[in-house]
């Protein structure tokens, strides 16, 4: 899994039926310090997260391992929100702090 930032959501009316119903969100992904990274990805939401939001997403083959997502072509989802990340006893994140 890999830590990643919600920057926005992607709308597609037109698409593989088996993927009715699902929200896609745009995130872009964080190094070990909490930087932003230069390039995004589109990721399949199976958690309900929001813009801004630090979530954990899981990505290739692990992607459809949620149960019904075996037979869809997905290759990021985000399965997690994060709460906060700690690096070297150095608080890295919280999502109290973020929404204050």
């Amino acid at each position: 899994m890999q830590i990643a930032k919600v920057c926005g959501t992607v709308v597609s009316t037109q698409k593989e039926s088996s993927l009715t119903g699902v929200k896609f969100l745009l995130v872009q992904f964080l190094d070990s310090e909490g930087q932003l990274l230069p390039a995004y990805e589109v990721a399949a939401d199976s958690v309900g997260a929001g813009i801004d939001e630090w979530v954990l997403v899981s990505r290739g083959s692990a992607a459809r391992q949620i149960q019904g997502g075996e037979s869809r072509p997905i290759d990021a989802l985000v399965v997690g929100i994060i709460d906060t990340v700690s690096v070297e006893n150095r608080r890295l994140y919280s999502k109290r702090d973020q929404d204050r």
